[in-house]
């Protein structure tokens, strides 16, 4: 039986049951230790006015530090960051059925990683494939999925080799997984290698091959983390961990192949005492947000017509340590977990100038390192 259901990891999801008003939001957190946290959290967000309730414990399961879910919504996928499973240098990836109206999840299957702490994990637009990003392990694994949500062991593993200028860049460090709109590439950020891999999927067989070219570099030392495509299709953004700065790239979606526009840093003019986490554009393609831990805050751009980015400002989180952030569905509400404070702040964002404002007191939440609007 898993150690991480007590159902067992190829139990029968429970039937789901009718959605509670306001939009459900799960919340994964990392375990263990002094942090107060047992796996996935629950809240309930009220989008008429940026409310956040707790609604309890979802899921107990060991270090959920990235979740997603199927386009359905029916099922949830949470890496479990591991360096050891069933006695492998792995971590693992769990499903979960969800039920809606309980605010609960059961685990329906359980598979390795293929390498140790997996980080981030996406499905491909067919929904057949879940792709895992391993940071200690340095490599990504694909996991077919059935139809039910189960998955099955990992069919391709694909790494870079090398290493980075600085000390955390000792070898290969795979930090998130992106398929592209067209279903035809997997992007892969390494933030060991100072590079953005580029690998030809294909959704029929579920190989990965690496692409011509393979990737494009970043500065020697930025240290790719996440990654997001714009809405247009043709540009992209990444933002880097070690540098703490935003690149600008341009897309080509028939080969495969970036250029680089532009770099920005996230920071104010002389802090230099931070690291950045997460990213994301705006569903209208005018703003990008990104998260600076240290400096503890959002820096806010807009988005010219060539990609380029122009400071909108820096907004802090009211915490410590933001992690990651999430947009809500209708671009109005902004959520960022503050991992070392345990809280979660909501902004309401402004739809004219992307700039952020603070809604309420920042919620109780413990550890939170994953947020996802269900």
């Amino acid at each position: 039986m898993s150690a991480l259901s007590c159902s067992g990891p190829d139990a029968p999801p429970p039937a789901a049951s009718k959605p509670a008003p306001g939009r459900l939001v799960f919340v994964g957190t990392y375990t263990g230790g002094a942090t107060g946290s047992d796996g996935i959290y629950a809240f309930q967000f009220d989008d008429a006015t940026g409310a956040l309730s707790p609604r309890g414990l979802a899921a107990t399961t060991p270090s959920p530090s990235f979740l997603a879910a199927s386009a359905d919504r029916q099922v949830l996928f949470a890496v479990n960051e591991l360096d050891n499973y069933e006695g492998s240098a792995s971590g693992s990836v769990t499903a979960f059925a969800v039920d809606a109206a309980a605010a609960k999840l059961a685990a329906i299957s359980t598979q390795s990683s293929r390498g140790a702490h997996p980080c981030h994990l996406e499905l491909d637009k067919t929904g057949r494939f879940l792709a895992v990003a391993n940071y200690t392990g340095g490599n990504y694994a694909l996991l077919p999925v059935a139809s039910d949500g189960r998955l099955a062991p990992a069919v391709a593993v694909v790494a870079g080799k090398g290493r980075g200028p600085t000390e955390r860049q000792e070898g290969p460090h795979g930090h998130a997984v992106v398929f592209d709109a067209a279903n035809r590439f997997l992007i892969a950020t390494d933030l060991g290698l100072d590079r953005v891999m580029v690998y030809r999927f294909d959704p029929a067989a579920g190989a990965l091959a690496a692409n011509m070219p393979p990737s494009v570099s970043m500065k020697p030392g930025a240290g790719p983390r996440h990654f997001v495509f714009h809405p247009n299709g043709h540009q992209a953004f990444v933002i880097n961990e070690l540098d703490s700065t935003i690149t600008s790239l341009t897309w080509n979606a028939a080969t495969g192949a970036f250029g680089v526009i532009g770099t920005v840093s996230t920071l104010p003019a002389g802090v230099t005492a931070s690291t950045t986490a997460e990213i994301h554009v705006h569903a209208n393609g005018r703003f990008v947000y990104g998260s600076n831990r240290g400096h503890d805050s959002i820096a806010v751009y807009s988005v010219a017509d060539d990609g380029s980015l122009k400071l909108v400002e820096i907004e802090s989180t009211r915490g410590k340590t933001p992690r990651n952030f999430t947009i809500d569905p209708t671009g109005r509400w902004l959520l960022a977990g503050n991992q070392e404070s345990s809280t979660i702040a909501v902004f309401a964002i402004d739809q004219t100038t992307g700039a952020l404002t603070p809604v309420g007191d920042p919620v109780p939440a413990p550890t939170p390192v994953s947020i996802l609007f269900m």
